[in-house]
C-alpha cells in the first residue's frame, strides 16, 4: 500500500481539478484578420486576399442590400441584417459581423488552434478545434432553407 501525506494528496487533486478546466476550454472566433496573419503569404496561396475577394467575405453587407430588403419584407423580417433566421448563414459570429462568413465560418471557432505551433501539427490542430470542411459544412447554409437556394454542387464549389 502507497501512502501519501495530506499535502501531496490535496497537490494531485488540485493539479487534476486545473487539468479538467484547461481541457474544458471552449474555442473562441478570433476573426479573419487573425488568420490573415499566416494565411496571405504567398507559400499559404494567399488564403485571406482570395476570402476578401469573394462573396462569403460580403455576406452580412448583402443582407443590407435592396434585393435582400425585399425579400426579407416577403418573408416577413422586419431587418435581414438583424434576424438570426438570416444570421446563421452571413455572418461567423455576432461580435464579427464584419467578416461576412469568414476562415471561421467553415473551420471552426481558432482561439484555441490559432498558434503557430499548433498549426504546423493538423492532427493537434483539429484536436482544438480546427474543421476540415467537407460536403456537410458547406449543406448547412447551401440547401433549400435558404430562400435564394441555388443548386449547391461541393466537388465544382
Amino acid at each position: 500500500m502507497i501512502m501519501i501525506t495530506k499535502k501531496a494528496f490535496l497537490t494531485i487533486c488540485l493539479v487534476l481539478f486545473l487539468g479538467s478546466i484547461l481541457s474544458a476550454q471552449t474555442s473562441k472566433y478570433i476573426g479573419a484578420d487573425k488568420c490573415k496573419m499566416c494565411h496571405n503569404s504567398k507559400a499559404k496561396g494567399e488564403q485571406y486576399n482570395k476570402w476578401k475577394a469573394e462573396n462569403h467575405s460580403k455576406a452580412f453587407e448583402t443582407l443590407k442590400n435592396d434585393a435582400s430588403k425585399t425579400l426579407a419584407k416577403k418573408m416577413g423580417i422586419a431587418d435581414a441584417a438583424a434576424d438570426p433566421k438570416c444570421l446563421k448563414c452571413h455572418i461567423t459570429d455576432a461580435a464579427i459581423k464584419d467578416d461576412g462568413v469568414s476562415c471561421e465560418s467553415c473551420h471552426g471557432p481558432g482561439s484555441l488552434y490559432k498558434p503557430v505551433n499548433i498549426m504546423k501539427n493538423k492532427a493537434e490542430a483539429m484536436k482544438l478545434g480546427l474543421i476540415d470542411p467537407d460536403e456537410k459544412v458547406c449543406l448547412k447554409c447551401h440547401n433549400p432553407e435558404s430562400p435564394t437556394y441555388k443548386k449547391f454542387v461541393f466537388k465544382d464549389a
